[in-house]
């Protein structure tokens, strides 16, 4: 049994890393800071949890976290990078859901997110969190930088077919739809029930936070560099990514779904539905799963779908995996609840 502390854990990410914790046979949530709610019942808070937790929030100024074994940063972008040094030196264990380490760049890191990085030699030592890509890496890592939502979806969907050599690197498109709960819990006028029901619409199609992190990561599956296109979409859904990815084939006949069962065979998380149904977003909602099809419809164009829950697979499921990993535990522990329909 190990204990854990949240940062920041009033957000979307944050609550649903309190709600999976909590059904985790070997953890103990022992601190949950926010600054906005300290000493306000988490339950009180949240009813959802109601019968699970007894804990309020606390100041994250003045919480003492000496009990916990690993602290999770459920924060903005540019707090993590503020904090980790210390809980590092303590031999805390940490695992950022933010931006903060997820890129090596530094420079590119500060072009995107527009602050200078305060600690840019833990970048360096932070492992990127994707389980199916850095699974023996995140067995002895004392930091890890989750993914983001959207480049987990495009990553997972593309990685098979760099691996195997058989797409233009320099080919790649994503087309990608996410829920709302996407852009955080604070209040937007572009996200009231008005605006974004029974509608969609794309956003950051001149550039988008997560495309140099996508780029890093698949010039690297890919082992040079990668051209991709990336257009995100606003769907009138609350949670949920479903993303649709385009590449040439360099092989014209390439046995697609053979390719993507040799990668993923062995993965707990990874759902190849090989054309029996399509990959939706309600499939996996409130799960770790990720649900991929593949597919050449005509000429050298293969077409990959993917869905994936935003806020599980996407952020603190995810964040969990790698949790297990990084403590030995069995990799799906805590994480085998199905989806919820409809």
């Amino acid at each position: 049994m190990i204990k854990v502390g949240i940062v920041g854990a009033t957000g979307f990410a944050g609550v649903e890393l309190i709600r999976l914790l909590l059904a985790h046979p070997e953890v103990e949530v022992t601190r949950l800071t926010s600054r906005a709610d300290a000493g306000v019942r988490v339950d009180r808070l949240f009813p959802s949890l109601r019968g699970g937790i007894g804990l309020s929030f606390e100041d994250p100024a003045i919480v003492h976290v000496e009990d916990c074994a690993v602290i999770f940063f459920a924060t903005p972008h540019a707090v993590a990078m503020n904090t980790v040094r210390a809980l590092i030196e303590q031999g805390k264990k940490v695992i950022d859901l933010s931006a903060d380490f997820r890129l090596e760049d530094i420079a590119i890191w500060e072009t995107w997110y527009g602050v200078a990085h305060v600690a840019p030699s833990l970048v360096e030592q932070a492992v990127y969190g994707l389980p199916e890509l850095n699974r023996e890496a995140l067995k002895s890592a004392q930091l890890v930088a989750c993914p983001g939502c959207y480049p987990t979806a495009v990553q997972l969907g593309f990685m098979p077919l760099l691996h195997a050599g058989v797409i233009d690197p320099l080919s790649l498109i994503a087309s990608c739809a996410s829920g709302t709960s996407g852009a955080g819990r604070s209040a937007k006028i572009n996200l009231l029930l008005a605006e974004a029901t029974e509608s969609m619409k794309s956003y950051g199609v001149s550039g988008h936070r997560h495309l140099p992190e996508m780029k890093q990561g698949l010039s690297r599956m890919a082992g040079s560099d990668v051209k991709l296109t990336f257009v995100p979409h606003l769907a009138p859904m609350v949670r949920g990514i479903h993303a649709t990815l385009f590449a040439k084939l360099t092989d014209p006949s390439p046995d697609l779904r053979g390719i993507f069962q040799t990668c993923y065979q062995h993965e707990p998380f990874v759902v190849l539905t090989n054309g029996q149904y399509e990959p939706e977003t309600r499939h996996v909602a409130g799960t770790n799963r990720c649900e991929i099809d593949v597919t050449q419809p005509a000429g050298d164009t293969v077409v990959i779908t993917v869905a994936i829950d935003n806020l599980v697979k996407g952020a603190s499921g995810q964040a969990i995996q790698a949790m297990n990993l990084m403590f030995g535990f069995e990799e799906s522990l805590g994480l085998q609840n199905l989806a919820v329909m409809p």
